[in-house]
Parts: C-alpha cells; structure tokens; sequence
C-alpha cells in the first residue's frame, strides 16, 4: 500500500537509444551507412535487395545504370520538345515528365544507400545517356548547319 501512496510505479521503462540499434542490427543488418563504402552487401530500393549475393548486386548496378540512361532519353527524346497546343499533347507530355521525375527519384533513393559501386553505374548511366542523346556527339550538324544548343533551364 506504501508503494501506491509513495508514488513509486511499476511502468517498464523507455528503451534505450541503444536498444533500438541492437533490434536494427538483429532484423536488418546493421545501420543504414551515412558514408560512401564499397562492397557488394548493401541493400537498395527495397529489404533484402541485392543481398549478399555477387550476381545480384551486378544486376542490381545494370539496373541502375539502364534506369540512369533511360531517364536521360525521356528527358531530351522529342516527346518533351514544345509542340503545338493541344490537350492530348499536354496529357501526353505531363505523363512523360512523370515518368521522368519518378525514374530520377528512384535512382536518387538508390544513390542514397551511398554505395559507391551503385553512384558510379548511376553516374555512368547518366554520362553515357547524355553522350548519346544530348550531346553533339552523335548528332549530325555539318550538312545543316544548324548546331542544337544544349538548353539551361537555370
């Protein structure tokens, strides 16, 4: 009856930041890493994946890389160019743009596991799709004369 009066409770205590940790590290393996590190047990995109495994953490940087140069292509391929008004142009245009922005996202969120393995292909990707698609590499201007300017949005 004293421990009722005296103001003593039987309440569990609030766990540890520690506590917390421990059960990241059992369920999860370990923390999310908060600077770059090389190796092929990392985790991107999604719980479990690529593992630990060697071939998947290769398809998972192919991945990255294709999505990298892919969203590069949407982004200068002729869809986006401006056009005549029109609301079906527009839809067509805005549901491009998404796609777009939504490839970008992914591969921001795949960087973000700081793999340096998964920023290199992500990099690659995207050096690789503007080469082919943006720059005057592959565009033939000398029988025109009309060189494209690479537009600034800034």
């Amino acid at each position: 009856m004293n421990d009722m009066m005296g103001g003593s409770s039987h309440a569990a205590p609030a766990p540890s930041p520690s506590a917390f940790f421990q059960h990241r590290r059992r369920h999860h393996g370990g923390m999310m890493h908060m600077t770059f590190f090389w190796g092929k047990n990392t985790e991107v995109l999604f719980d479990g994946w690529p593992g630990t495994s060697l071939t998947m953490y290769w398809v998972c940087l192919a991945s990255i890389f294709v999505t990298s140069a892919l969203s590069e292509w949407i982004s200068r391929c002729g869809v986006m160019k401006v056009g005549p008004a029109s609301f079906g142009g527009g839809l067509v245009q805005t549901l491009v743009y998404t796609v777009r922005a939504c490839l970008s996202y992914l591969i921001m969120l795949a960087v973000m596991s700081f793999n340096g393995g998964v920023f290199l292909a992500a990099m690659a990707g995207f050096g690789l799709g503007f080469m082919i698609f943006g720059s005057r590499s592959f565009k033939d201007t000398g029988s025109n004369n009309n060189h494209t300017e690479i537009q600034s949005h800034c």
